[in-house]
């Protein structure tokens, strides 16, 4: 960032006027501030606090947006006009296009900045009684609406600069001559060769083709290995619980329902130790409780609650309501209704697959469980639906994928310490 701030010195009244080089300059700035608030984002106390919190979103984006987009857009302003060799079309719409992304990415990174740090002093505010403030989580939620709005308004800006760009490179192109010259433009010599012309330096090792080919190869092999030979043998180092058990055919169908619908995006499985963690969700989360999960929904943020103690916390009839109508059961939730749970059937025939798969995961399931999967699951799915009569649900809701998923709610987190 340092680097390339300072190479515009001496310029700054061309990037006054230029917006590829405005583009360019804000693009390291935000590369700067990225690359620094992620390593300040590890630290334990920050990270105490905006893990699970828009912060994070923020984070992300201004990593996305400001170094990313603003590079690529940067980019493409500069070699468009050189490819057809002509000028940009309009500098007024590149400056059009930087201002606008630039408000856009200001609302949408603040916004996300004090959404963020809201929910997390929220949720960790405790009094002097040892008890939460806001014991309520969609308190919490419905606190940061405001700030939704204006990441709404800002991701809008920036949409909006995308299509200013994609007009001005379009009229740049038509713009150009319709017969381009064949004449060759001679490129300046190369610095990383010497007199002798030949390569010096790491140069050389670039040059050597078929040997950089296969020391780029290693490289990322052994950062492969480093990243998944520790998730391939968790099972060798996470002490094992009798207590924790493989899902049911019809709680894994009901899994693979939640997986599909994107309920992770917005609930995270893991409690951690931090003490407004334990106060509001239950006994803190343990390695051994995912064991069987493929894959493991721990999480990354929290607009719902936590879900790693819900097994048994609400009857079936709270679940099916919930997810027919959210609002009628958690006034002030913004989580949307799934009607379609209540009309697409559940597939029973592919549950011994499943299982089989699992199997071969490490799960596991015997040759009995597998080939009575569907009989199991429909007993399941029949005893579910049937103490759901008492609230007027009809029997014929049974074979339902609300009913598979109520499975898999009421199973979550109950092995070693829900309810």
């Amino acid at each position: 960032m340092i680097n390339g701030l300072l190479t515009l010195r001496g310029a700054w009244d061309r990037v006054r006027r230029d917006p590829i080089l405005k583009l360019f300059a804000t693009a390291v700035t935000f590369y700067g501030m990225s690359t620094f608030e992620g390593p300040l984002l590890s630290v334990k106390s920050v990270n105490g606090l905006a893990h699970y919190t828009d912060w994070i979103i923020g984070h992300v984006h201004g990593g996305g947006i400001g170094w990313n987009y603003m590079f690529a857009a940067a980019m493409l302003l500069w070699m468009v006009p050189k490819l057809w060799k002509t000028k940009l079309y309009s500098d007024k719409l590149g400056n059009a296009q930087f201002w606008t992304a630039t408000i856009g990415l200001l609302l949408y990174y603040i916004s996300m900045w004090v959404a963020g740090i809201t929910q997390g002093l929220m949720w960790r505010a405790v009094d002097e009684n040892g008890s939460l403030v806001y014991p309520n989580f969609v308190e919490t939620v419905t606190r940061i609406l405001p700030m939704y709005w204006v990441r709404l308004f800002g991701g809008l800006l920036v949409f909006a600069s995308i299509i200013i760009m994609v007009y001005n490179l379009i009229k740049t192109i038509q713009g150009a001559p319709k017969k381009q010259g064949d004449e060759l433009v001679k490129a300046p010599a190369p610095t990383w060769k010497n007199e002798e012309n030949k390569d010096v330096g790491h140069r050389r090792l670039e040059g050597a083709t078929l040997t950089f080919s296969i020391l780029a190869f290693v490289a990322i092999i052994v950062g492969t290995l480093v990243e998944n030979i520790p998730a391939i043998m968790s099972s060798t180092y996470i002490e094992a619980d009798e207590r924790v058990k493989p899902y049911t055919a019809l709680e894994l169908a009901g899994r693979d329902i939640y997986i599909r619908e994107g309920c992770y995006t917005c609930h995270s499985q893991m409690i951690r130790q931090l003490p407004d963690d334990v106060l509001r969700y239950g006994k803190v989360s343990q390695a051994a409780e995912s064991v069987y999960d493929r894959p493991y929904q721990w999480g990354s943020r929290r607009i719902g609650p936590d879900l790693a103690r819900l097994g048994g916390k609400y009857p079936d009839s709270w679940h099916y309501r919930h997810m027919l109508d959210p609002r009628e059961v958690t006034p002030g939730s913004i989580m949307p209704p799934y009607p379609w749970l209540f009309k697409k059937k559940t597939g029973y025939a592919v549950l011994p697959k499943k299982l089989s798969v699992m199997k071969a995961l490490g799960v596991p399931y015997t040759d009995e469980q597998i080939s009575n999967a569907v009989s199991d699951a429909k007993a399941q799915a029949k005893q579910i639906t049937e103490g759901l009569a008492e609230t007027g649900v009809e029997s014929k809701m049974e074979n339902k994928q609300i009913i598979a998923l109520i499975a898999y709610l009421q199973r979550i987190g109950i092995d070693l310490g829900g309810k």
